[in-house]
C-alpha cells in the first residue's frame, strides 16, 4: 500500500488564506506566500524586494513603526490591526501576528485580511453616530461637520462637501464645502454642475475615477433622498491618485446619507415651524408674539442703559375698501408692498411687525429724543402714501401713526403699545393720514 508523500513547505503555506511573510530589520520582504494576491493585490514576486512601508496607508506607518520597534526588541505581536494600499487603490485592513528571529536577523508575519469585518463594524457604528449626531447637533453646520468627522474616520475624506437642492429654484447651495483645490462655490443652476445634477436627476450614486473627471480626482457622490425626492448630494473627492474609493465605500456612504437627507428634512421642517410661531407667512414681518418679545427685551435693555425707545402703531386708511373692490388677493398684494416700504424706512437694528390684519407696528431703539421717532413717522407718512401700482391696478392707502416714547409716556411695554394703539385712533379719527404722539 502506497503513501502520498507530503507536500513541500512552501506549498503548504501557498494553501493558506492568509499571508505568510519574511520580512528583513528594514522591512523589506525576503518571502511572501501566494495569499498575497488575493489579500494585498501583488502577487508574490511582485512584493519581494519592496518594504512594508511602501505598501501601507500613509497615516499608519509611524504608528506601524512603533509596534515594529516593540516586536524588534524581542516582544512578538499576535493583534495588531493597520491599513494597506490594495493594488487597486482600495484599502485593505489587515490583523498581523509577527515576531522577531534574533539568529537569523528577520521578522516573521502573519497577515489576516479583516477589511470584511472592519466594515461590517464601521457601518454599525458609523449608522449609531450619525444618528446620534443628528439628534445631538444644534444646527445643520454642525451636523455636517460632525458627518465629515465620522466619514473621515472610515475612508480618504479630505475633501467633502453637502449639496442642497431647492427645486422651485433649481439652484444647488453648498451649506458645508471643504476641499483643498476648489474654493466653496457659490448658489449656482443645478445645470452648471453636471455631476451633482446626474445624481440628482437619477437618484442614483456616482463613483468615478481621475480617467473620466476633471480635474483628475477620484470621486464618490451619493443623493440625499428624503421620502420619494431628492434633496441634494454628498460628495468625497480624492486627487492623490492613488487611493480609490469602492464600491463598499459607495454603499457605506449611502447609508449614512439616507440619514443624514431624514436629519435635514427633520431640521428643515423644526425651522419651518419655529419660523411660522414668530413671523407672518404674508410679510414675513416678526409676528406680535415676537414684536412684544423684542418690545419686553428692548425696555430692560433701555432701563440698564438710560436710553429711550419708541414704538409707532399703524393702521392702513380705506383697507376694507381695498378688499371689498378689488378682492382679498389686491388686499394681500397692498400689505406685503406695505411691509416692503416699512422695512426700507428704518434701520436694522429696529423692528418692524404685523400685528394683525392691516395694523403694524414699529420699534425704534437707542433714540436720544422724542423728535427722532417723529422724523421716522414723517418718512414713513412720505413712503406709504405713495400710490400702489398692484397687477396692474394703481391704489391709494394712505396710513394713520400713534406714536409712544419711554420713558416719556411708559416705562411698561404693554402700556406703551396700548398708548401707540390710542394715539393710532387719534389719528384715524382726525381724518387719516397723519400721526400722533401719545398724551
Amino acid at each position: 500500500m502506497s503513501s502520498t508523500p507530503p507536500l513541500p513547505h512552501e506549498k503548504l503555506l501557498d494553501m493558506l488564506l492568509d499571508v505568510v511573510c519574511v520580512v528583513d530589520i528594514e522591512g523589506r520582504f525576503l518571502s511572501v506566500s501566494a495569499a498575497s494576491e488575493q489579500v494585498f493585490g501583488f502577487r508574490p514576486e511582485e512584493m519581494v524586494g519592496r518594504t512594508a512601508f511602501e505598501l501601507m496607508h500613509p497615516e499608519d506607518r509611524e504608528a506601524s513603526l512603533a509596534v515594529i520597534e516593540h516586536i524588534n526588541s524581542g516582544s512578538p505581536s499576535i493583534d495588531h490591526e493597520n491599513r494597506y494600499i490594495h493594488k487597486d487603490g482600495s484599502i485593505v485592513h489587515v490583523m498581523w501576528t509577527a515576531q522577531w528571529l534574533e539568529k537569523e536577523q528577520v521578522r516573521v508575519g502573519v497577515a489576516r485580511d479583516i477589511t470584511a469585518r472592519k466594515r461590517a463594524d464601521a457601518v454599525q457604528s458609523a449608522l449609531y453616530n450619525v444618528s446620534e449626531a443628528a439628534h445631538r447637533a444644534a444646527d445643520l453646520n454642525e451636523l455636517y461637520a460632525r458627518v465629515h468627522e465620522i466619514v473621515g474616520q472610515l475612508m480618504c475624506a479630505d475633501n467633502f462637501f453637502v449639496a442642497l437642492y431647492d427645486a422651485t429654484s433649481d439652484e444647488l447651495s453648498f451649506p458645508y464645502h471643504v476641499d483643498q483645490v476648489v474654493p466653496p462655490p457659490p448658489t449656482q443652476p443645478l445645470e452648471a454642475n453636471e455631476l451633482c445634477k446626474q445624481m440628482i436627476r437619477t437618484g442614483e450614486a456616482l463613483l468615478l475615477t481621475p480617467q473620466s473627471t476633471s480635474p483628475p480626482r477620484d470621486w464618490l457622490g451619493v443623493p440625499l433622498i428624503a421620502g420619494k425626492a431628492t434633496i441634494g448630494a454628498l460628495v468625497l473627492q480624492n486627487y492623490s491618485g492613488k487611493l480609490r474609493y469602492t464600491q463598499h465605500d459607495m454603499e457605506l456612504i449611502q447609508f449614512m446619507a439616507n440619514q443624514l437627507a431624514d436629519a435635514i428634512e427633520r431640521k428643515r421642517t423644526q425651522s419651518r415651524l419655529e419660523y411660522l410661531a414668530q413671523y407672518d407667512q404674508l410679510t414675513e414681518l416678526s409676528n406680535r408674539a415676537l414684536f412684544l418679545d423684542h418690545l419686553g427685551i428692548a425696555v430692560k435693555r433701555s432701563q440698564r442703559g438710560s436710553l429711550r425707545l419708541a414704538v409707532m402703531y399703524l393702521d392702513m386708511d380705506n383697507f376694507k375698501l381695498v378688499n371689498d373692490t378689488f378682492g382679498h388677493g389686491m388686499g394681500d398684494m397692498l400689505l406685503r408692498e406695505v411691509a416692503k416700504r416699512l422695512c426700507l424706512c428704518v434701520r436694522d437694528s429696529d423692528t418692524v411687525g404685523r400685528l394683525g390684519g392691516d395694523e403694524f407696528a414699529i420699534l425704534l431703539e437707542n433714540i436720544t429724543k422724542q423728535e427722532d421717532a417723529v422724523l421716522v413717522a414723517e418718512k414713513v407718512l412720505a413712503a406709504l402714501s405713495e400710490p400702489y401700482l398692484l397687477d396692474g391696478q394703481t391704489l391709494i392707502s394712505t396710513p394713520s401713526l400713534g406714536i409712544a416714547v419711554y420713558p416719556e409716556h411708559s416705562r411698561d411695554e404693554q402700556h406703551l403699545v396700548r398708548l401707540a394703539d390710542e394715539a393710532m385712533y387719534r389719528a384715524k379719527r382726525a381724518g387719516g393720514q397723519r400721526y400722533c404722539l401719545a398724551s
